[in-house]
């Protein structure tokens, strides 16, 4: 009878040992389904976060076809001349700021006869038809830096010792390479760092204009321009960015293929900082760092003090100096419940408690839309945040720990959502210590989207000189655009700039001066 017992006993801890497996094959074969259904999403599907990133990569080959808009209005002389005319919606092309040439077309002096009495014809006006842009191409000059030499005439005559003189010339830009100007490296740095064009293909198109420059030797003059003017340049910017209250953060990958100790297909990390959206000087710079690791944003903050934007990313909430208060992203939050959304079959969307949720932050991104076409001041968005939105934040929390009390699961879109509100719930109600914080970390992910952008037409870095060059380059770059500059002249200015032993503090992007120049 004992037997019997315990063998039965056998069979039935045998059965709900195979039940269990069986629902967890359940749970893995849901979970894969719905991993599957959220990257064909992401893949065919719109997306209204990556609608305009997908476009701006995959429609290069078709742009003219996808561009092209055979209703849209040729813009003609009545357009710029009558501003009463202008259509609505319609953007006029302000060419005020560029050099006009006029094409006098005359009458050849033989036919300048009057053809009712054959009397001679005078000219009594004229009319601008339409106006065209012109493109001319790029030109290369060699510029032969001469010295003069200076001799008395009198010591000539009467003195066995001549003295002379020397003009002064200005030193090259770089040392032993003559060959380059500040207005050529402008040229290749804003090629590559804002044109994302590779030194490759910049080589190809100087070759065909019959400037036989390596590939290498460019590489070599963003590499040395860096370690002389651009490095301590950099460090400048980093002191004026930490002296900010309130920064952004993120961080995106790198493969560097020679870097020591490690492997080639490692990756490394390229992170981002940059002022918030009050900042009167706006700053964005680039760190090339080998890791991930927090001690990468502790280092490079020493000395920062106040609120730090950032994903939930958990190297941003144990490894900050404790001076540092990190504010989460909705924008995340938002997104974790919609891809649980897009991993569902459609007729289930509306029922799912990620509806729920997503109901919850747009709700919160509403609020904010609707603070800004007041225009309140970051005081008043403030107090309006504590009375509207915070109470509306603190439901979605009470109701996210509910849920995730019922659907602990982790293994499912649903269960990690819920997870990650319950987690990050302090981070994210950070946002509303001050009205200058913004919802979203979106700042700091559009300064990655350039980096991006170039990191696809050059794939990688080959060394860590390179990469350290190539952040400190982004950072003068973006910094530039942010403060309403054009990068070309601005790049050109540093390089004439910095070298004569111009002040740093004098070449920033905010100073009236360069904003002059360079707007």
């Amino acid at each position: 009878m004992n037997t019997e017992i315990k063998s039965h006993a056998e069979w039935q801890a045998l059965l709900d040992k195979k039940e269990d497996e069986i629902t967890a094959l359940h749970r893995q074969v849901e979970w894969l389904t719905q991993q599957l259904r959220l990257t064909r999403g992401q893949k065919f599907g719109a997306s209204s976060e990556q609608t305009q990133v997908l476009s701006e990569q995959f429609s290069l080959f078709n742009e003219a076809e996808t561009l092209a808009d055979p209703k849209a209005a040729e813009l003609g002389l009545e357009q710029i001349t009558d501003k009463r005319r202008k259509q609505a919606g319609k953007r006029e092309m302000d060419f005020s700021g560029l050099p006009v040439e006029q094409v006098i077309h005359e009458l050849p002096e033989t036919e300048c006869v009057c053809p009712e009495c054959g009397g001679p014809l005078h000219k009594c006006g004229q009319s601008v038809l339409r106006r065209e842009l012109v493109y001319v191409p790029a030109k290369y000059t060699v510029v032969e830096h001469i010295q003069a030499v200076y001799s008395c005439r009198r010591c000539e005559r009467e003195n066995d010792h001549v003295p002379m003189k020397k003009s002064v010339v200005p030193p090259p830009l770089l040392p032993n390479s003559g060959v380059v100007s500040a207005s050529l490296l402008a040229h290749i740095l804003n090629s590559k760092y804002t044109l994302a064009l590779p030194l490759y293909r910049q080589e190809q198109e100087l070759a065909r204009t019959g400037v036989p420059v390596s590939r290498q030797t460019m590489a070599n003059w963003i590499i040395a321009a860096h370690e002389r003017w651009f490095s301590d340049f950099f460090q400048t910017l980093r002191r004026e960015l930490l002296s900010s209250e309130i920064l952004h953060a993120d961080e995106t990958t790198l493969m560097v293929l020679k870097e020591p100790g490690r492997k080639a297909q490692q990756k490394s990390y390229v992170w981002v900082y940059r002022t918030s959206g009050d900042a009167e000087r706006p700053v964005v710079l680039y760190d090339y760092q080998p890791s991930r690791a927090g001690e990468c944003a502790g280092r490079f903050l020493e000395g920062f003090s106040g609120l730090l934007h950032t994903d939930g990313y958990g190297a941003y909430h144990c490894k900050l100096p404790p001076e540092i208060t990190v504010a989460g992203c909705w924008a995340h939050m938002r997104r974790k419940f919609t891809d649980t959304l897009k991993s569902l079959p459609k007729d289930l969307r509306d029922r799912s408690p990620a509806k729920t949720g997503l109901d919850y932050c747009d709700k919160l991104f509403h609020m904010e839309d609707g603070f800004a076409e007041q225009e309140l001041s970051f005081d008043e968005r403030y107090h309006a945040r504590l009375e509207q939105s915070k109470p509306v934040a603190e439901k979605f929390f009470a109701w996210a720990r509910a849920e995730h009390e019922k659907n602990p699961v982790p293994k499912s879109m649903l269960g990690a959502a819920l997870a990650y509100a319950v987690n990050q719930e302090g981070w994210l109600m950070n946002v509303f210590l001050d009205g200058r914080l913004e919802l979203s970390n979106n700042r700091a992910e559009r300064a990655v989207r350039p980096f991006a952008v170039g990191r696809k037409n050059w794939l990688f870095s080959n060394t860590p000189k390179g990469a350290d060059a190539s952040a400190a380059i982004y950072s003068i770059v973006e910094t530039a655009k942010a403060n309403g500059l054009r990068p070309f002249p601005y790049l050109r200015f540093l390089l004439e700039s910095l070298p004569c032993g111009v002040s740093a503090d004098i070449c920033l992007p905010w100073n009236p001066d360069v904003q002059r120049l360079c707007k």
